[in-house]
């Protein structure tokens, strides 16, 4: 059903998501942090207005943005994505589906597309995919030295870096595939449960997903934990990239697990908005704390923190 003016929100919605882009392309770090919620403002508005409506939001979104930058270009395929995930996550709530399917078939289509939007511009240019890809990550690491070089960083800091560059351009693109889909996950993750809060206080159709302080991810995974890790003790480099790419996509996975664990606890201790807040600041800034909610994830699934089997066998 449609709600409100359609035409207000439309303009609302066009203006939201190109503002996003617009602060994303021109400020570094705390762009790359507003481009993940780019999805936001189409999923909220796709529920809001409906499908017929709400796909107007994307299609002027795609324009605007493509005139901002002047044209169609191999950047701004992240951009075009993202906006594609927030179309289809908007899709699948509308559908009712679970949470792990709405997050799941949202970022297999999104990657889909994606795969076939390279293979189709690589053939355009006549340039193999991964020859493709590998300059435009040698090309955006060389703009990473540089601009670190323009911000006054010692020569010799740089040129410490730049060393080994070749070896870390390497592994990148080995591990391209599992970085990209962890990052997806991730994104789809955040903004489902973002606009799952907006969608309530607005008192628009929201996804009934249940307590996900309480999802714990699927018992089978941990045996692909298990996999991965032998992986990486075999001495062949294509098992251990394989290895590494199934552990990276693993602990995201158990990321979830680990923060409904934190989420869990916090809410059963009735703890301030502003401590929450801080405490999943610090997990956020401090990669060792990182680290430690992906370990309560996964022992999660045999410690069972939250005694989540012992109430259902209470009920």
């Amino acid at each position: 059903m449609v709600q409100g003016k359609p035409t207000k929100d439309i303009i609302n919605g066009v203006i939201i998501t190109s503002l996003i882009f617009g602060i994303s392309i021109n400020l570094p770090i705390i762009g790359f942090l507003c481009a993940l919620l780019l999805p936001l403002p189409v999923i909220f508005y796709r529920i809001k207005l409906g499908r017929k409506t709400g796909t107007i939001i994307p299609v002027m979104a795609i324009i605007v943005m493509s005139v901002i930058v002047g044209a169609v270009t191999f950047d701004m395929l992240f951009f075009y994505e993202l906006i594609l995930l927030g179309f289809v996550l908007s899709e699948c709530i509308g559908g009712k589906l679970s949470v792990e399917k709405t997050i799941l078939y949202s970022v297999g289509a999104v990657l889909a597309a994606g795969t076939a939007a390279l293979v189709v511009y690589s053939n355009l240019i006549s340039i193999g995919l991964f020859t493709l890809v590998s300059d435009y990550i040698a090309k955006s690491l060389d703009m990473t030295l540089q601009l670190y070089q323009s911000m006054g960083i010692p020569e010799e800091t740089i040129q410490a870096m730049s060393g080994p560059m070749e070896t870390f351009q390497y592994y990148l693109i080995r591990l391209l595939p599992a970085m990209i889909i962890s990052l997806m996950l991730f994104i789809a993750w955040m903004n489902l449960l973002i606009v799952r809060s907006l969608l309530k206080k607005k008192n628009i159709f929201s996804p009934d997903f249940g307590s996900l302080n309480q999802w714990k991810a699927p018992e089978p995974l941990v045996w692909g934990v298990i996999t991965c890790g032998l992986m990486l003790l075999i001495p062949l480099s294509q098992l251990k990239i394989v290895g590494f790419n199934g552990l990276i996509i693993l602990m995201t996975i158990y990321f979830f697990q680990g923060i409904a664990v934190v989420s869990f606890f916090l809410t059963k201790k009735q703890s301030p908005r502003l401590l929450k807040i801080i405490i999943y600041a610090f997990i956020a800034l401090q990669h060792m704390m990182l680290l430690l909610v992906i370990g309560l994830g996964f022992f999660d699934t045999w410690l069972n923190f939250r005694k989540l089997d012992l109430k259902e066998d209470s009920q």
